[in-house]
């Protein structure tokens, strides 16, 4: 992608709306645009990065075994009726009026409409068992919007439902998921801990929450400095436990001491068991020709909110760092006098042209400004490397390698293979 036809609106100061570091840095950098309160436009740069991460979601998911479906954004009342949710949710649920005077609502999660399909669809226990999952726009109509994406209204998530005959494939589907999204963290590069968590308005019988360790995280949690050991503080005050008596404590499961992090809740796991399945009427029939209930799990992951979360742990005061694996683009061409001097301008093409069928993702700065307002702009947008083509490509056809954690290399222009190298250090 040539910069001089991107859209890249970037801003030299952050926004006075914009209260924490993502928000900040994603308005500055161009990412996103502001709609209304809590909803926003994602941009070209942005979309890059949220299309990312939905990737990495949907091959994990798909590599557990789930199958991917699409359901509606616009969910109708009688559904959400047979689970008393049309009342319990509250003003948080949006609810609109069709052109009959039909109740519907913009959906905030989908287990009634899941567990639906799969009441009318599956019959039998040896359809079983059967997790199914979307990626899809959710709506929650928050009382106070804010931080940008990180708690807005609309947001992209992947949520996933599993149907099992008994408790003993529940826990093992569950653990499938535990898993899928350890991988999926770690494929993204984020620092992370899983803390029992409060069901909240899901219900069911237990849930864990995953948080990725930030500053400005919204949840307090305790972790284990020697394990995987956490728990989320709101657990702790419905349990009557004061998480501040904790600090420095012997951690429960007997390794390492109790520190108290901030973190941002990027994905929440439940064991439903029968509570949407007693409510639905949803079974099939077991080994021996009698009705079962069905026992569910559901697994929620924040989409758009991991973008933000990446950001929050990984940026510096130039802008943002993204991993590798979520950068809108692997390497950026930084041409000086692209306009003006011919030998640079064709030096800076054709190295664009080979890292392109490389496979490579690559921007080419040929806008006419100068080294200062090119660099800023890749360091604020966080490009993992820049190649600079220059003076010292006039001078010895050699270009410099700028890594974004500040690591330089002067190279000749031809030695792709140390480019490549460079990149992937």
């Amino acid at each position: 992608m040539l910069v001089s036809k991107l859209l890249l609106p970037t801003l030299k100061d952050s926004p006075q709306e914009a209260e924490i570091v993502s928000h900040q840095l994603m308005l500055r950098a161009g990412l996103i645009r502001k709609v209304a309160s809590g909803i926003y436009t994602w941009l070209p740069l942005g979309l890059k990065v949220l299309k990312k991460i939905e990737n990495i979601v949907r091959e994990e998911m798909d590599l557990s075994g789930a199958q991917e479906v699409c359901m509606p954004m616009v969910l109708p009342r009688e559904l959400w009726e047979e689970t008393n949710r049309w009342e319990k949710m509250g003003p948080e649920l949006l609810r609109i009026k069709d052109r009959h005077n039909r109740d519907f609502c913009l959906g905030p999660t989908h287990e009634e409409i899941i567990t639906d399909i799969i009441r009318n669809n599956v019959k039998s226990y040896k359809e079983l068992p059967l997790n199914i999952y979307q990626i899809q726009t959710k709506f929650r109509d928050e009382v106070r919007p804010r931080y940008g994406i990180m708690r807005g209204r609309e947001f992209l998530m992947k949520d996933s439902y599993s149907f099992n005959i008994d408790e003993e494939s529940l826990q093992e589907t569950y653990l499938t998921m535990r898993e899928t999204y350890k991988k999926i963290l770690d494929r993204i590069g984020l620092e992370y801990k899983i803390s029992r968590a409060d069901s909240g308005s899901i219900g069911g019988d237990s849930s864990e929450e995953f948080h990725v360790l930030a500053e400005n995280g919204e949840d307090i949690i305790a972790i284990s400095d020697s394990s995987e050991f956490a728990v989320n503080s709101e657990l702790l005050l419905k349990d009557g436990e004061d998480i501040s008596s904790l600090e420095g404590k012997p951690s429960p499961d007997g390794q390492g001491t109790i520190q108290i992090k901030k973190g941002i809740e990027v994905g929440h796991i439940f064991k439903l068991g029968k509570i949407y399945a007693e409510s639905m009427k949803a079974s099939v029939l077991d080994s021996n020709g009698k009705a079962s209930l069905l026992y569910m799990g559901c697994y929620g992951i924040g989409v758009s909110r991991l973008v933000a979360a990446a950001i929050e742990q990984n940026y510096d005061d130039k802008g943002i760092i993204w991993h590798h694996s979520i950068s809108p683009f692997d390497i950026n061409i930084i041409s000086i006098g692209h306009d003006k001097n011919k030998e640079i301008a064709t030096a800076s093409n054709k190295l664009y042209k080979d890292l392109n069928e490389m496979g490579y993702s690559v921007l080419l700065d040929d806008r006419k400004d100068g080294y200062g307002t090119k660099i800023k702009d890749s360091e604020l947008i966080g490009i993992p490397l820049n190649i600079v083509v220059g003076k010292k490509f006039l001078e010895n056809k050699e270009i410099e390698l700028l890594r974004r954690n500040g690591d330089s290399s002067m190279n000749p222009i031809d030695d792709v293979k140390t480019i490549l190298d460079f990149f992937k250090d």
